[in-house]
């Protein structure tokens, strides 16, 4: 009797043990294998910021709402120790992934890159924010970096002309990138540009990198076609070389610091500014915008030929019209002028 009985203690304990094991493995499995993260929802990107802890990771997750079982989440995470291994960045999380495979990319810190974008930049501010938009770097500290004048001369650049060294283009980065790691990628960007052919052509101009750069952007703020900017770039060169004004209105706006302006007058032209290319020959100390790439090579693969003088054209096609003579010149800036009134456009 008592062997019976001991025998079907033994069975129900068999069973049991079975049944925990069964319930434990099933467990197990969904906790591994199941979907859980973004279940029938679309692929997010994930930020998660330098410094963060675990528990920040894990409560942000369940805030925003991209974990259904958060307890299954939590131990298998602490179970593969990334509550010891958290890394920051930009993680795009898939629809209906497993905690394995969530944890795992977390843990492994294989970011998807971003793009920063930028272009149609005149002053600091304006570039530290559009450089920062996508990036975890705080727009004021890079701000902040480029108008010190210690840290900007390590990249051979002054207050002045150091716009030049941003190339308005669409770079991969990394979420995370600092704002001096910012700053670097922008410096190895530019050298990368100047290759020797780039030097080679400035040298024929007798100009350094740097000039090519102010002159170029004096060129895109005349015109925006690319067609015309070797023609553009032609003309000031000529006037460079014969140590004539540029007399370039967008550099009287620059001086102005109004950008609203869309008719340079003469009280503009008696702005007390070394950018007033009116008052002083030669170029202005930088440049009146961070020059583009089409730019710079309109300059340095510019047209040869005996322009003086540009207006732009009185159909406002964005186009000039060209002269050799002032004659010429006063002529097209009369049609023009009476172009622009016609318009109404007066300041």
């Amino acid at each position: 009797m008592i062997r019976m009985k001991r025998h079907k203690v033994l069975i129900i304990s068999l069973v049991v043990f079975a049944v925990f094991i069964i319930s434990f493995s099933f467990y197990a499995y969904q906790t591994l294998m199941s979907p859980n993260v973004l279940v029938d929802q679309p692929e997010k990107e994930f930020l998660i910021p330098t410094g963060s802890t675990f528990d920040e990771v894990r409560d942000k997750l369940h805030e925003k709402k991209y974990v259904n079982d958060l307890l299954s989440f939590s131990v298998l995470a602490k179970l593969m120790k990334y509550d010891q291994y958290v890394k920051p960045g930009r993680y795009v999380l898939s629809s209906n992934m497993s905690n394995l495979e969530a944890i795992r990319l977390l843990r492994s810190g294989k970011q998807e890159p971003v793009n920063v974008t930028f272009n149609n930049v005149r002053l600091k501010p304006e570039l530290a924010e559009k450089l920062t938009a996508n990036l975890e770097a705080d727009a004021d500290e890079f701000l902040r970096l480029i108008q010190d004048t210690a840290i900007i001369a390590e990249y051979g650049f002054n207050e002045e002309n150091i716009m030049t060294m941003f190339l308005p283009n669409t770079y991969e980065m990394f979420w995370t990138t600092s704002e001096r790691e910012l700053l670097d990628r922008m410096h190895q960007e530019y050298e990368r540009f100047w290759n020797d052919e780039r030097k080679s052509k400035a040298a024929a101009l007798n100009m350094s990198p740097l000039e090519v750069s102010i002159l170029a952007s004096i060129v895109e703020s005349e015109t925006n076609k690319i067609d015309e900017a070797p023609v553009v770039a032609g003309l000031y060169l000529n006037r460079l070389e014969r140590n004539i004004a540029l007399q370039a209105d967008p550099t009287l706006v620059f001086a102005a610091q109004d950008f609203t302006i869309r008719r340079v007058l003469d009280k503009h032209k008696e702005i007390d500014s070394p950018y007033n290319t009116y008052k002083y020959a030669g170029l202005p100390p930088g440049p009146i915008r961070a020059p583009s790439i089409f730019a710079i090579d309109a300059v340095l693969n510019h047209e040869d030929h005996n322009y003086l003088y540009m207006c732009a054209k009185e159909d406002f096609s964005g186009y000039h019209n060209f002269a050799t003579n002032l004659r010429a010149h006063l002529a097209n800036a009369r049609r023009y002028q009476r172009a622009l009134s016609k318009a109404g456009i007066y300041n």
